[in-house]
Protein backbone atom coordinates (compact mmCIF):
# COMPACT_ATOMS: atom_id res chain seq x y z
CA UNK A 1 0.00 0.00 0.00
CA UNK A 2 1.33 3.24 -0.76
CA UNK A 3 0.45 6.91 0.68
CA UNK A 4 0.37 10.02 -0.79
CA UNK A 5 0.06 12.82 0.65
CA UNK A 6 -2.22 15.99 -1.67
CA UNK A 7 -0.70 19.65 -0.69
CA UNK A 8 -3.60 21.63 -2.38
CA UNK A 9 -6.78 19.25 0.27
CA UNK A 10 -4.20 18.50 3.05
CA UNK A 11 -5.46 15.19 2.94
CA UNK A 12 -3.97 11.54 2.37
CA UNK A 13 -4.93 9.12 -0.41
CA UNK A 14 -4.32 5.54 -0.09
CA UNK A 15 -3.41 3.87 -3.43
CA UNK A 16 -2.92 0.35 -3.96
CA UNK A 17 0.40 -1.32 -5.64
CA UNK A 18 -2.17 -3.30 -7.51
CA UNK A 19 -3.62 0.02 -9.15
CA UNK A 20 -0.61 1.35 -11.28
CA UNK A 21 -0.33 -2.20 -11.97
CA UNK A 22 -3.55 -2.62 -13.27
CA UNK A 23 -2.78 0.71 -15.16
CA UNK A 24 0.36 -0.18 -16.65
CA UNK A 25 -1.49 -3.55 -17.96
CA UNK A 26 -4.34 -1.94 -19.38
CA UNK A 27 -2.04 0.83 -21.15
CA UNK A 28 0.05 -2.65 -22.71
CA UNK A 29 -3.05 -4.32 -23.46
CA UNK A 30 -4.44 -2.05 -25.56
CA UNK A 31 -1.35 -1.23 -27.47
CA UNK A 32 -1.52 -4.77 -28.32
CA UNK A 33 -4.64 -5.02 -29.45
CA UNK A 34 -4.28 -2.07 -31.48
CA UNK A 35 -1.13 -3.42 -33.09
CA UNK A 36 -3.20 -7.05 -34.07
CA UNK A 37 -6.40 -4.97 -34.77
CA UNK A 38 -4.12 -2.79 -37.69
CA UNK A 39 -1.08 -5.20 -39.05
CA UNK A 40 -4.15 -7.62 -39.73
CA UNK A 41 -5.48 -5.04 -42.03
CA UNK A 42 -2.22 -3.58 -43.76
CA UNK A 43 -0.75 -6.74 -44.69
CA UNK A 44 -3.56 -7.55 -46.82
CA UNK A 45 -3.78 -4.49 -48.69
CA UNK A 46 -1.97 -4.07 -51.58
CA UNK A 47 -0.74 -0.43 -52.17
CA UNK A 48 -0.43 -0.11 -56.15
CA UNK A 49 -2.66 1.71 -57.82
CA UNK A 50 -3.29 3.67 -60.97
CA UNK A 51 0.62 4.17 -61.33
CA UNK A 52 1.42 5.18 -57.74
CA UNK A 53 1.55 4.30 -54.28
CA UNK A 54 -1.70 4.69 -52.36
CA UNK A 55 -2.45 7.78 -49.93
CA UNK A 56 -1.90 7.28 -45.79
CA UNK A 57 -4.77 5.92 -44.25
CA UNK A 58 -5.45 8.39 -41.22
CA UNK A 59 -5.56 5.41 -38.56
CA UNK A 60 -1.70 5.13 -38.83
CA UNK A 61 1.63 7.14 -38.82
CA UNK A 62 2.79 7.45 -42.22
CA UNK A 63 4.57 9.25 -45.42
CA UNK A 64 4.37 8.60 -48.75
CA UNK A 65 5.45 10.80 -52.36
CA UNK A 66 2.10 11.49 -53.34
CA UNK A 67 0.47 14.81 -52.41
CA UNK A 68 2.85 17.57 -51.80
CA UNK A 69 0.24 19.91 -50.16
CA UNK A 70 -0.49 16.82 -47.72
CA UNK A 71 1.59 16.67 -44.30
CA UNK A 72 2.63 13.46 -44.93
CA UNK A 73 4.37 14.37 -47.85
CA UNK A 74 7.86 12.63 -48.58
CA UNK A 75 9.48 13.80 -51.89
CA UNK A 76 10.57 10.96 -54.35
CA UNK A 77 14.02 10.27 -55.09
CA UNK A 78 15.40 10.49 -58.12
CA UNK A 79 17.59 8.09 -59.49
CA UNK A 80 20.48 8.36 -63.16
CA UNK A 81 20.75 4.97 -63.59
CA UNK A 82 18.54 2.58 -65.77
CA UNK A 83 15.59 1.35 -63.54
CA UNK A 84 17.32 -2.75 -62.62
CA UNK A 85 20.45 -0.82 -61.13
CA UNK A 86 18.27 1.21 -59.31
CA UNK A 87 16.52 -1.78 -57.87
CA UNK A 88 19.41 -3.74 -57.20
CA UNK A 89 21.15 -0.81 -55.48
CA UNK A 90 17.93 -0.26 -53.31
CA UNK A 91 18.07 -3.60 -52.46
CA UNK A 92 21.66 -3.49 -51.23
CA UNK A 93 20.87 -0.52 -49.03
CA UNK A 94 17.84 -2.38 -47.32
CA UNK A 95 19.61 -5.22 -46.16
CA UNK A 96 21.74 -3.16 -44.39
CA UNK A 97 19.00 -1.21 -42.91
CA UNK A 98 18.51 -2.52 -39.06
CA UNK A 99 16.22 -4.57 -38.29
CA UNK A 100 14.45 -4.54 -41.73
CA UNK A 101 13.55 -7.30 -44.34
CA UNK A 102 12.61 -7.49 -47.91
CA UNK A 103 9.46 -9.42 -48.53
CA UNK A 104 8.05 -8.37 -51.99
CA UNK A 105 10.07 -7.95 -55.00
CA UNK A 106 8.63 -7.13 -58.59
CA UNK A 107 10.28 -5.54 -61.32
CA UNK A 108 8.74 -2.05 -60.52
CA UNK A 109 8.06 -2.29 -57.08
CA UNK A 110 10.05 -2.97 -53.43
CA UNK A 111 8.38 -4.12 -50.23
CA UNK A 112 10.21 -4.28 -46.87
CA UNK A 113 8.96 -4.63 -43.23
CA UNK A 114 11.04 -2.93 -40.35
CA UNK A 115 10.55 -3.62 -36.79
CA UNK A 116 10.89 -1.55 -34.67
CA UNK A 117 14.02 -1.25 -32.21
CA UNK A 118 12.03 -0.90 -28.07
CA UNK A 119 7.91 -2.28 -28.92
CA UNK A 120 8.80 -4.16 -31.90
CA UNK A 121 6.13 -2.56 -33.65
CA UNK A 122 6.68 -3.58 -37.13
CA UNK A 123 6.20 -0.84 -40.66
CA UNK A 124 5.83 -1.42 -44.07
CA UNK A 125 8.23 0.73 -46.74
CA UNK A 126 6.88 0.55 -50.45
CA UNK A 127 9.18 1.81 -53.32
CA UNK A 128 7.92 1.81 -56.78
CA UNK A 129 9.31 2.51 -59.92
CA UNK A 130 7.02 4.35 -61.93
CA UNK A 131 8.20 3.23 -65.96
CA UNK A 132 7.62 6.50 -67.19
CA UNK A 133 9.69 8.36 -64.68
CA UNK A 134 13.09 8.05 -63.13
CA UNK A 135 12.25 8.23 -59.53
CA UNK A 136 11.51 5.93 -56.89
CA UNK A 137 7.95 6.86 -55.27
CA UNK A 138 7.99 6.18 -51.62
CA UNK A 139 5.87 5.01 -49.41
CA UNK A 140 6.43 4.22 -45.03
CA UNK A 141 3.44 3.08 -42.56
CA UNK A 142 3.07 2.01 -39.41
CA UNK A 143 1.28 -1.03 -38.87
CA UNK A 144 -0.12 -0.16 -35.44
CA UNK A 145 0.35 3.42 -34.45
CA UNK A 146 -0.56 6.74 -35.36
CA UNK A 147 2.54 8.35 -33.17
CA UNK A 148 6.17 7.32 -34.43
CA UNK A 149 7.83 10.24 -33.30
CA UNK A 150 9.29 10.72 -36.98
CA UNK A 151 10.39 7.86 -37.74
CA UNK A 152 9.03 6.73 -40.93
CA UNK A 153 10.07 9.62 -42.41
CA UNK A 154 13.64 9.54 -40.71
CA UNK A 155 14.08 6.44 -42.10
CA UNK A 156 13.09 6.60 -45.88
CA UNK A 157 15.68 9.84 -45.20
CA UNK A 158 18.59 7.68 -44.22
CA UNK A 159 17.61 5.64 -47.12
CA UNK A 160 17.80 8.75 -49.62
CA UNK A 161 21.26 9.77 -48.37
CA UNK A 162 22.57 6.07 -48.96
CA UNK A 163 21.27 6.30 -52.31
CA UNK A 164 22.73 9.66 -53.06
CA UNK A 165 26.02 8.35 -51.45
CA UNK A 166 26.11 5.35 -54.39
CA UNK A 167 25.71 8.26 -57.00
CA UNK A 168 22.29 6.53 -57.98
Amino acid sequence: MTILYTKNSGRYLIVSRHFWTIIIVGLLSFFVINSVAYGTELIENHRLTEGHLLPCAPEVSCVVSLDQASKSYIAPIPYHTNINQAREILLKVLTVVPRTTVVEITDNYIKAEATGKIFGGIDELEFYFPSNDSVIQLRSASRNSQFDLGLNRRRLEQIRLALRELNI
